[in-house]
C-alpha cells in the first residue's frame, strides 16, 4: 500500500468522521515511507520535481500533526489545511511563521485548553483500579464546564488523591507493600531515565519526606503520567523545529529555482551560475543540518523504545504487583516510541533526498 493512497483514504474518513484522529493512524503513517507521485504530465525539470517532492513532505508533516500532536487545536487546526481548496498553497501558509500552526499553539496555551488538556491526560494516566477516584473527578470534570476543569485543576484532583491514598491505606487487605528492590528501582530511573519528566516524577517519589504511599503512587499512576508528558514533550518539539525547517526549505527551493531559471537569460552568465549554484548550495546545507537533526531524534525515540520494551519485559516477569500498571501500558509506551523512531528515520530520508536534489542542482548550474 502507497503512502499516497493512505493519506488520500485517511483524510477522505477524517471528513467523513469530522476531523477526529484516527485509532492506529499514528501506526500506518509511520510504517508507510513516501516517494513523492509524479504524474506523467509533470514537467521533467529537475527544480520542479525538488519542489513536488518538498511540496509533498509538508503536507505528510501536517497530516502526521493532524494525527499525533498533543494538543487538539493543533489537530483539529492541521486537519483544516489538509481539507483546504488551495491545497499546497495552503499547506506552505499554515506551516509559516505566524500562520495556522502558529496560531493553533497559541490557542492550545490558553488556560482553559490547558486545562481541559490536563483532564484528559489524566483521564489516560490514572486507571480506575489504582485510582478511582481520581479517575472519576477527571471524567466529571471532562463532561462539565470550563469552570469545572478549572476547579479539578486547581484543587479537585489534589482532593481526589487524598480520597484514593486514604483507601489505599484503609485497605489492609490489599495494601502493597514496597519492597527495598522497587525502592531502588525507582532510584535507578531518578538517576538514568532517558525521559526528563520520568525522572522528575521518580525523584519527587523519593522526595525528602516521602515514603512507601508516594512510591506506590509513582508506580501507580506517576511512571505513566511522567512517560506520557515525554512523548508529548518530543512530540511538539518536533513540530515546532520542523515548521521552521520546512519553511526555510521552501523559500530556498523558491530561490534556486528561480536562480537557475535566470541563467537562461542573463546577460552575465557567468555571475548567474554562480548566484544559482550558491543558491542550490544553500539548500543543501540547510538539508544536510535537518537530516542530521532527524538522526539525532531517530537516536532519542529509539533509546526510549528500548527502554519501555525492558520494562514491560521486566514487567511481565515481576510478581510484585505493584508493577501491575506499568505493565499495562508499557507495550503501548514502547510502540509509541518504536513509531516515532520509523517516523524519523523516514523524515532523514526525506532531507537526505532534498540534499542529493541540491547537489545536482549545484552541477546542473555549473554547466
Amino acid at each position: 500500500m502507497s503512502r499516497q493512497w493512505w493519506i488520500a483514504r485517511a483524510l477522505a474518513v477524517s471528513m467523513l468522521t469530522g476531523g477526529v484522529a484516527l485509532t492506529g493512524a499514528a501506526s500506518a503513517w509511520a510504517d508507510a515511507p513516501v516517494t513523492a507521485a509524479v504524474s506523467a504530465d509533470q514537467p521533467a525539470d529537475q527544480a520542479a520535481l525538488a519542489q513536488t517532492a518538498a511540496a509533498q513532505e509538508a503536507r505528510n508533516r501536517v497530516l502526521y500533526l493532524a494525527i499525533n500532536h498533543p494538543a487538539t487545536e493543533v489537530r483539529s487546526s492541521a486537519w483544516m489545511a489538509l481539507r483546504h481548496v488551495r491545497g499546497d498553497e495552503a499547506i506552505a501558509e499554515w506551516l509559516a511563521p505566524g500562520g495556522g500552526f502558529d496560531a493553533a499553539k497559541q490557542r492550545a496555551r490558553d488556560t482553559r485548553a490547558r486545562n481541559k488538556a490536563f483532564c484528559e491526560r489524566v483521564v489516560r494516566t490514572h486507571t480506575v483500579e489504582f485510582s478511582p477516584e481520581v479517575r472519576t473527578a477527571a471524567e466529571r470534570a471532562l463532561k462539565g464546564t470550563v469552570a469545572d476543569q478549572a476547579a479539578f485543576v486547581r484543587t479537585g484532583y489534589a482532593e481526589a488523591q487524598k480520597r484514593d491514598r486514604a483507601a489505599r491505606e484503609a485497605d489492609v487487605q490489599h495494601k502493597l507493600e514496597v519492597s527495598a528492590k522497587a525502592r531502588d528501582f525507582v532510584t535507578v530511573l531518578a538517576e538514568r531515565d532517558p525521559g526528563e519528566q520520568v525522572r522528575v516524577a521518580a525523584q519527587w517519589a523519593l522526595r525528602p519526606g516521602a515514603g512507601d504511599a508516594d512510591v506506590t503512587e509513582f508506580y501507580g499512576y506517576g511512571w505513566v503520567t511522567g512517560a506520557a508528558l515525554d512523548v508529548e514533550a518530543f512530540r511538539t518539539r518536533l513540530a515546532d523545529g520542523d515548521q521552521v525547517r520546512l519553511a526555510v526549505l521552501s523559500r530556498l527551493m523558491k530561490g534556486a529555482a528561480a536562480a537557475e531559471e535566470a541563467v537562461k537569460t542573463s546577460a552575465d552568465a557567468a555571475k548567474a551560475r554562480a548566484e544559482a549554484e550558491q543558491a542550490w548550495k544553500a539548500v543543501a546545507d540547510h538539508a544536510e543540518a535537518a537530516r542530521k537533526a532527524w538522526l539525532a531524534e531517530q537516536e532519542t525515540a529509539a533509546a526510549q523504545a528500548e527502554n519501555w520494551k525492558n520494562i514491560a519485559k521486566a514487567a511481565k516477569e515481576s510478581s510484585d504487583e505493584l508493577w501491575k500498571n506499568i505493565g499495562q501500558s508499557a507495550d503501548a509506551t514502547q510502540k509509541t516510541w518504536s513509531q516515532e523512531q520509523a517516523n524519523a528515520l523516514e523524515t532523514s530520508k526525506f532531507w537526505q533526498d532534498m540534499f542529493d536534489k541540491a547537489r545536482d542542482g549545484e552541477t546542473r548550474v555549473k554547466g
